[in-house]
């Protein structure tokens, strides 16, 4: 039988769960929730590069991202973070959308699911 990983498991969700070379990361939101979308992406994109760093893999092995913002017109200043963040060539298959989140100072949450 195959091992799953998981990294940090909680009462009701894991920071990430590794199963036959895929890693799917949690929805990441940003740890200073005082900061602007620019500053809460950064945060985030830098929990996502820690926890794919943990499971011995990185960002160019990234297949699918589901993003999330709290106020779509915020989907630009976003992306102006993610872009370059991004190996070239690298962009994995992506849905943004708008979403009630749950805490109000929350901007926007981040999942990922990469391969090794």
């Amino acid at each position: 039988m195959a091992h799953i990983k998981r990294t940090d498991p909680g009462s009701i969700l894991s920071r990430a769960v590794e199963f036959h070379g895929f890693v799917y990361v949690q929805g990441v939101t940003a740890k200073d929730l005082s900061k602007d979308i620019k500053g809460q992406t950064a945060d985030v994109l830098a929990q996502i590069d820690e926890i794919l760093e943990i499971h011995g893999t990185d960002k160019t092995r990234l297949l699918q991202a589901q993003i999330w913002v709290k106020d779509i017109k915020d989907r630009g200043a976003m992306n102006e973070v993610w872009t370059p963040w991004l190996p070239k060539d690298g962009a994995p298959a992506r849905a943004c959308v708008q979403a009630a989140l749950a805490d109000p100072r929350i901007l926007v949450e981040i999942m990922v699911t990469a391969c090794k």
